[in-house]
Parts: C-alpha cells; structure tokens; sequence
C-alpha cells in the first residue's frame, strides 16, 4: 500500500536549500518514490500556508522510513534543518488499491 510524505516548511536561506533537492531526488528514486507535488507558491484556503510544500508517494512505509533514516539522508537533513523553519514532515497511508 502507498504511503505519503506530506512536506510543509518555510524557507530561510535560498541558496543553502538549493543544495538540497537534487540529491535528495537521487535518494527518493532509490527507495521507488515519486514527488507528486512541489510548489514553493501554495495557496492557503484555510490557515497559513509555508514556503515549500510537497507530496511524495513511496511505495510502502518501509521504503519511507528507510529513505528517511539513510545514512546518506542524514547530511542532507541537516541542509534542510540549517535552511528552514517551521517544518512538517507527515507521513500518511494511501488508501489501497
């Protein structure tokens, strides 16, 4: 079964998150996941709405907790820590077939 990494945060250095997104990309393809939904320009209909927000679907909640616990996931972490604020990182079932 699906599941989803739902990502909401703002950005604070630009140039720093930058270094960010192609490895991690090269990590999601290894554990069958797909971005579904990235957007830097969300639109709130209901609270606020951060910066960055994104939806990555993986083929099942081991491969998700695998790629978020990866050795080579933990420095790119802590790009994503030293460039943004007011993260939310949830991970939520798909339905099933």
């Amino acid at each position: 079964m699906p599941v989803y990494y739902i990502n909401s945060y703002d950005i604070t250095d630009v140039d720093e998150y930058k270094k960010y997104g192609p490895p991690v990309i090269a990590l999601l393809n290894q554990y069958g996941a797909r971005v579904l939904a990235s957007d830097w320009d969300a639109i709130a209909v209901e609270g606020s709405v951060k910066k960055m927000n994104a939806v990555i679907e993986f083929p099942s909640e081991a491969a998700a907790l695998q790629c978020y616990n990866d050795p080579a996931y933990q420095p790119l972490k802590a790009i994503r820590w030293a460039s943004t604020d007011n993260c939310s990182m949830t991970l939520v079932h798909g339905l099933g077939e």
